[in-house]
């Protein structure tokens, strides 16, 4: 094939490459954020619900993890409906009904109900953040795709920013028709998914052919440049698919990303517990403010690493540098745990490592798979990493004590030094840039 790069076919690419990226990621990315946001704002609920229906560490921890076991079962079988009936409808209906899910979470009566919502709430968002990593690789090139993957995992911190500093403020001020206040975070925080289902439903195309925003050129230009880089994709039984779990630096991959997994959703639901801690006298704002300085923290390092990375092609050694620093950033907060400001900068380290390790780490495993395959290898990877969101809440819940809650933290202390290894040991191809 050949393929023109004249001045004419160089503007055109940058043309496209900006319409879709000002169409595509902004929906996308509000996606990723309230689906986060639901998913941990059971952290911030936990500071009022613990009291009203005696929830102990230990039960926070498991009603925590138990979503990740239904999120696994499901996440596969998710990405197969998504490329038979379009990205579109499925992801539409992925986040309708996970925000149902978080608004009735607001009205369970004891910890039985909760747990129950919590598994319904992990079948519901099942296949979104491997559906979302499908779909950017319909609309961007290998080389425009680490930035977009940076974008998508910037809406981590966004949603931990946006969830600590509203999940504190609803807790103090939030006392309306008679319901508690935890009650009105997953209420309140829940309630915008559904609009933005709505949204994704109208505005989002399935692919480059369908996307009426761009000129009937911009639209070929960009299907053959997307088709340029894969092999036409076979038809294949589900269980012809599942080959791809059986490639070696998919499970390499995918163990790795376990065990820091086991970090980032130890961070993730028990950063407010650990704050509290810090000054049992703090306000839940003030716990939301102080909460969310890590999350700011980890944001900034996480452009910063992503561009870096980017920039030098170079995607393993930030990854496993990263995780590094998280761990040491979780031992710090243990050492620091009297200390407010050395711990908050413990867990800023830490909120840096298991956050900015996310855009390296999924363009290199994007590298791993052809097209006939990603589906089921973006979800393999992924399903087999989110049982870290079991193992990490489960393990620090059974370790923490009512005064102690940094003593479990040793747990994904361990898993990441763990990843680092594993990780130092797979061979990845340099990109070229």
């Amino acid at each position: 094939m050949t393929v023109h790069t004249g001045p004419a076919q160089q503007a055109l690419g940058r043309r496209t490459v900006r319409k879709v990226a000002v169409r595509i990621m902004p929906i996308v990315a509000l996606l990723y954020v309230f689906n986060y946001m639901d998913r941990a704002n059971i952290g911030y609920a936990q500071l009022g619900m613990g009291k009203e229906l005696a929830i102990d560490a230990a039960t926070f921890g498991a009603a925590s993890a138990i979503f990740f076991l239904a999120y696994v079962v499901f996440e596969v079988p998710s990405n197969m409906i998504m490329k038979r009936v379009g990205a579109r409808l499925w992801l539409s209906r992925i986040a309708v009904s996970w925000g149902i899910v978080t608004v009735v979470t607001g009205f369970v009566a004891n910890t039985t109900h909760l747990v129950i919502a919590r598994i319904v709430l992990g079948i519901a968002e099942a296949g979104l953040f491997p559906g979302l990593l499908l779909y950017l690789t319909l609309w961007f090139r290998g080389k425009e795709r680490g930035r977009a993957i940076a974008t998508l995992a910037l809406a981590q911190p966004i949603a931990l920013i946006l969830g600590s500093l509203t999940g504190g403020w609803i807790l103090d001020h939030a006392h309306w028709l008679g319901m508690s206040s935890w009650q009105w975070v997953f209420v309140l925080q829940g309630a915008p998914a559904v609009l933005i289902g709505v949204v994704t439903f109208r505005w989002l195309p399935d692919k480059p052919g369908d996307a009426k925003f761009l000129t009937r050129e911009e639209r070929g230009w960009l299907q053959a440049e997307i088709d340029r880089e894969y092999v036409p994709e076979e038809k294949e039984t589900f269980l012809g698919q599942l080959k791809a779990v059986r490639n070696g630096k998919v499970l390499h991959l995918a163990f790795a990303n376990l065990f820091i997994a086991c970090g980032l959703y130890g961070l993730t639901f028990f950063l407010p517990l650990i704050v509290k801690q810090l000054d049992p006298k703090y306000s839940s704002t003030n716990i939301g403010l102080l909460g969310a300085i890590p999350y700011v923290v980890g944001a900034v390092g996480m452009l910063l690493l992503a561009r870096n990375s980017d920039r030098t092609g170079e995607r393993k050694g930030h990854v496993v540098a990263l995780v590094l620093v998280a761990a040491l950033g979780f031992f710090g907060a243990i050492q620091f745990k009297s200390v407010p400001a050395l711990s908050l900068v413990s867990l800023s380290l830490a909120a840096v490592g298991v956050l900015g390790y996310l855009a390296p780490y999924w363009a290199m495993a994007a590298k791993v798979l052809s097209k006939e395959h990603t589906a089921v290898g973006l979800a393999a990877i992924n399903s087999i990493a989110a049982l870290g969101g079991f193992f990490g809440p489960y393990a620090i819940g059974l370790a923490a004590t009512d005064t102690d809650v940094t003593v479990g933290l040793y747990f994904p202390i361990g898993c990441l030094v763990l990843a680092a290894i594993m990780l130092a040991f797979l061979r990845v191809p340099r990109e070229r840039n």
